[in-house]
C-alpha cells in the first residue's frame, strides 16, 4: 500500500499538469469545413478564403469539403453524424435554412443539432427584368403587374429556393400575383430572362452583376434594406415597398456538444479573420455585407431567420420530398 501511494504521488501531478497542455493544443490536426454547395460556388469561395486565413493562425489546414445535394441537407446530415470535437464545422446558409423548411423527409433540426460560431455576412438578391419590360422602377413594375393579363412571370433557381421566396414576399406585400416559373439553377433563370421566356428573376448579386452592367437585364431593386455597394445606383425594393427584405447569408456552425472553449476560440479567430481588411475586401468584392458576429448574436439571428423563413415557405405552399 505504501508503494502504491508513492507511485500515485509521482504520477498524479504529472497527469494533472498534462491536462491544460492538451486543451491548449487545439487544433492539433486538420479541421474539416463541410459546405452544402459545389466547388466554385459562393460558399466554396468564401470558405477557402477563410481556410487560408486560419491556416496562417493555427498552422493547421481547414479542409473545405463540398457536399452538394438536396439543397444542402446532405452536408447537414454528414456533420450531425460527426464527432463534436471541434474538428468538423459546417457552413450554414440561408438556402440550407430554407431547405429544412421546404423538405419534409429529413431529420435535420438546425436549432437542435448545431452550435453557433459566427455570421460571416449577407448578400442581396437583385430583382432584374428583361429590358423590353416597360417598367423602369419597382413602382412601375407593381402597376404593370396589377394591369397585366396574363400575369407577369418570374423565374427562380427552383421551387423553394431563396429566389422563389423573394417573389412570394413581393407578391404578398404588393398584392400582386406574378407567376412563378422554377428552373434548375439561377443561371438558367437569368438566361431565360434575357431571352424573354420570363419577364424577370431574382438573382444573388454576383450572379447578375455582369448582366446588369452589360445592359442585358435591367436592375430594378435589391432585396436588402441597404443599397448594395457593388450596385450603388440600384435602389432597394424597400424604398418602394416598406419593410421588404429577403437576403442570402453565410455562417459557421459546429455540431452541438462541441466544447465551449473550442467554440469560443474559433469564434475569436473567425471574427478576427472576417474583420481583417484584406479578407474583408475580398468578401466585399463578392457582394457580401461583412458581419463577424458573436456566438450569441448568431443565435438570435438564426432564431429570427427561422421564424421568417418558415412563414414564407408556408405562404408559398412549398412541400418537397
Amino acid at each position: 500500500m505504501h508503494n502504491l501511494r508513492a507511485i500515485f504521488a509521482i504520477i498524479l501531478p504529472a497527469l494533472l499538469a498534462a491536462i491544460p497542455t492538451a486543451q491548449a493544443a487545439w487544433p492539433d490536426k486538420p479541421i474539416r469545413l463541410v459546405i452544402g454547395s459545389a466547388a466554385g460556388s459562393g460558399p466554396d469561395i468564401i470558405s477557402r478564403v477563410m481556410a487560408e486565413r486560419l491556416y496562417g493562425v493555427w498552422n493547421q489546414r481547414v479542409v473545405v469539403d463540398p457536399r452538394p445535394g438536396v439543397a444542402g441537407l446532405l452536408s447537414a446530415d454528414i456533420v450531425t453524424r460527426s464527432a463534436a470535437d471541434g474538428y468538423t464545422w459546417m457552413m450554414l446558409t440561408s438556402q440550407l435554412l430554407v431547405a429544412t423548411n421546404a423538405y419534409t423527409n429529413h431529420k435535420v433540426n438546425l436549432a437542435r443539432d448545431f452550435a453557433s460560431i459566427s455570421l460571416i455576412g449577407s448578400v442581396p438578391f437583385v430583382l432584374v427584368v428583361n429590358p423590353q419590360v416597360p417598367a423602369k422602377t419597382v413602382g412601375e413594375l407593381i402597376e404593370l403587374a396589377k394591369k397585366s393579363s396574363p400575369n407577369l412571370r418570374y423565374g427562380s433557381a427552383g421551387t423553394g429556393a431563396s429566389e422563389h421566396l423573394c417573389g412570394v414576399l413581393f407578391n404578398r406585400m404588393t398584392n400582386t400575383s406574378m407567376l412563378h416559373v422554377p428552373y434548375k439553377g439561377v443561371g438558367q433563370a437569368v438566361a431565360d430572362t434575357v431571352a424573354r421566356e420570363v419577364h424577370m428573376t431574382y438573382g444573388v448579386l454576383t450572379a447578375v452583376q455582369s448582366m446588369v452592367q452589360a445592359g442585358r437585364v435591367r436592375a430594378l431593386g435589391v432585396t436588402t434594406r441597404k443599397r448594395a455597394a457593388l450596385l450603388p445606383d440600384v435602389p432597394t425594393i424597400a424604398e418602394t415597398v416598406p419593410g421588404y427584405e429577403n437576403f442570402g447569408w453565410y455562417s459557421i456552425v459546429a455540431p452541438t456538444g462541441t466544447p465551449q472553449e473550442v467554440l469560443a476560440k474559433v469564434n475569436a479567430e473567425v471574427v478576427k479573420a472576417i474583420k481583417d481588411p484584406t479578407m474583408s475586401d475580398q468578401l466585399k468584392g463578392l457582394g457580401i455585407e461583412v458581419a463577424g458576429t458573436s456566438r450569441a448574436e448568431l443565435d438570435a439571428f438564426r432564431a429570427d431567420q427561422t421564424k421568417r423563413i418558415s412563414e414564407l415557405v408556408k405562404a408559398a405552399g412549398v412541400s418537397l420530398q
